[in-house]
């Protein structure tokens, strides 16, 4: 798949560049894994050379050896002797950019915690004391969130403050799924946009390993994720298991709960058989995996909230694939498939919902947009969309087909709505639907 997308990145990595050849850059690029940050590296870059470091698991002099290589291939020169720690050649990277601009990119950053922790101190001296008149662009990479967070957000660690620049790439947008589907299928429809949403949300690996075997359609979507070996079924274990540590049986479950639709606290704890709240607490602030969903102008509690797995991807993984891990275990394939083909539709309803949510989103079309529900969840509204300088209100029904959709009722339902907020009565008020026919 050609790249695509990604031009306000680009140009920001360009600038820092140009920023680089006067004073030293040092910029952090987080993203969860798969989403493209080696090659979002790779375009802004590939009109110059610039030296790549790519940290491996394995013990610092071996690991130091390749860098050594590389660095003498991209200087030309030969540095005297094995050199057996990372230190020694950082400070002579930082040393050679006192000669000239020079951009050094780091990947898997994190991964230095496996292999020598004391790089982090060691790099916060030779910064500390080379930087100063060095012309270097230095950017790390790293797609473990939690340890990056730790590295350079933590005030206790030796390199927190010294990054100049954070840059997190982040899914695809709406806009761009559609460009990208459009360009390998010109004749898709509105179910296979959907479909690529809801199974990749927009994380660029996902997306490019389904355009480039030609699974651009709802159904070959299905077949391509969902066949035997794939590479998405083991997807969510890879992925997460390195996040989650020795507990992540317990996170894995209560993604699971939620996927399967128990979203309020009291369910999660029921199905879980166990108290939740410190890992509610971190899979929504740490991992940045969930998000607390209450209705629009209601301020936080407990009793309201709904929790929501906000990446497509994991949601669709844990639904599907982590709660029914036993006929992959025994190869029945077929069937898992079936069972897929069978709940899609009524899956990808609450993925209708957050495309339109994107969509919105993506547009700026409002100041406040989200769902609303009352307390005894007699009235609920898929969508509420307020423009506060339009000085209008929005509500919407979201179905897949057209003509489930209801205007009548949403208006009754609107009237609950006012009155729990009856300061909004004065908004310019719209009924409308949304289904796939709008995407």
């Amino acid at each position: 798949m050609r790249f695509f997308n990604r031009t306000v990145e680009i140009e920001k990595l360009r600038k820092i560049r140009e920023r680089s050849k006067d004073n030293a850059c040092f910029t952090v690029i987080t993203g969860r894994r798969r989403i493209g940050k080696t090659e979002l590296v790779m375009q802004a870059y590939g009109d110059s050379p610039f030296l790549y470091l790519f940290v491996a698991r394995a013990a610092e002099a071996d690991l130091c050896d390749g860098f050594q290589r590389r660095i003498e291939e991209f200087t030309g020169r030969t540095l005297p002797g094995r050199v057996k720690s990372f230190s020694s050649l950082f400070r002579y990277i930082l040393e050679l950019a006192h000669e000239r601009p020079l951009t050094v990119v780091i990947d898997e950053f994190q991964d230095f915690l496996r292999v020598a922790p004391s790089v982090f101190s060691e790099m916060q001296r030779d910064w500390d004391e080379l930087s100063g008149s060095a012309r270097i662009n230095l950017i790390v990479m790293g797609s473990v969130n939690t340890l990056m967070n730790k590295i350079f957000r933590d005030m206790k660690e030796p390199l927190y403050g010294r990054e100049t620049d954070h840059l997190t790439v982040r899914p695809f947008e709406v806009s761009a799924l559609k460009e990208i589907l459009a360009c390998h299928n010109p004749e898709w429809k509105p179910d296979d946009l959907l479909a690529l949403w809801t199974f990749t949300g927009g994380v660029a690996k996902y997306v490019a390993l389904l355009m480039d075997r030609g699974a651009t359609t709802r159904d070959k979507m299905i077949d391509a994720i969902v066949e035997e070996d794939s590479f998405f079924l083991n997807e969510g274990w890879a992925v997460l298991i390195e996040e989650f540590g020795k507990d992540y049986g317990t996170y894995f479950s209560i993604l699971s709960a939620i996927a399967s639709g128990k979203n309020s606290r009291s369910e999660i704890m029921n199905e879980i058989g166990g108290e939740i709240s410190g890992h509610l607490t971190k899979l929504e602030d740490q991992y940045e995996l969930l998000a607390k969903n209450q209705p629009l102008f209601e301020p936080t509690t407990n009793k309201k909230c709904r929790y929501k797995i906000t990446d497509n991807f994991f949601r669709f993984w844990f639904r599907f694939v982590f709660k029914y891990q036993y006929l992959i275990q025994v190869r029945m394939i077929e069937e898992l498939r079936n069972l897929v083909s069978r709940d899609y539709d009524v899956f990808s309803g609450i993925s209708l919902e957050r495309y339109f949510h994107a969509k919105f989103m993506e547009e700026h079309a409002y100041t406040h947009l989200g769902g609303w529900w009352d307390r005894k969840g007699e009235n609920e509204i898929d969508l509420v969309g307020e423009n506060e300088f339009k000085g209008t209100l929005d509500f919407y029904e979201i179905k897949r087909d057209a003509r489930r959709i209801d205007l009548n009722m949403l208006q009754r339902k609107a009237l609950a709505f006012f009155d729990k907020n009856p300061g909004l009565q004065s908004r310019q008020v719209t009924y409308s639907g949304l289904s796939l026919d709008d995407m």
